[in-house]
């Protein structure tokens, strides 16, 4: 197992493992053509913007590409593992890598409906902040920090 940064090169592989875990992730909670949308290339793209803008990302291969992270200053953003690859140990992997790249305590947001995402985030110390941001009627994103230095994570 390796964590590799996303270049121009494999930046197609790490769209696909975004559309296809943000599609399983977001099927119940959105319509099915703004599911649809969200392709490997869309997501490809997105992931080269995410670049662009500054943000370093970042793919787990186990043999193939299985995972992604991204990571800008403290926040820890796009940390999706395969449908079929979860509950191995990838998202832990990830999380810890991604809190060794943040500059200071390490801060991400998750979805009020991801209570799988709030219960990994938990177990490694994060916590609510208490500052959400509202997407619509029924979702919001909550902010988690990371307290402690990451060196004690």
């Amino acid at each position: 197992m390796k964590i590799v940064e996303v270049t121009g090169e494999n930046v197609s592989q790490a769209g696909r493992i975004h559309s296809e875990s943000w599609k399983e992730s977001h099927r119940a909670l959105c319509s099915p053509e703004f599911v649809e949308k969200h392709t490997p290339s869309a997501q490809a793209a997105f992931l080269r913007r995410e670049m662009e803008s500054g943000k370093k990302c970042y793919m787990l291969l186990d043999g193939d590409p299985v995972g992604i992270v991204s990571v800008a200053g403290n926040t820890i953003e796009n940390l999706y593992v395969l449908p079929q690859e979860q509950r191995r140990g990838y998202g832990t992997a990830l999380l810890r890598f991604a809190v060794s790249r943040c500059m200071s305590g390490a801060v991400l947001w998750v979805l009020n409906t991801n209570d799988g995402a709030r219960r990994l985030y938990r177990r490694f110390g994060f916590a609510e902040t208490g500052k959400q941001t509202r997407l619509n009627d029924k979702m919001y994103e909550i902010e988690m920090a990371l307290p402690k230095a990451k060196e004690e994570f």
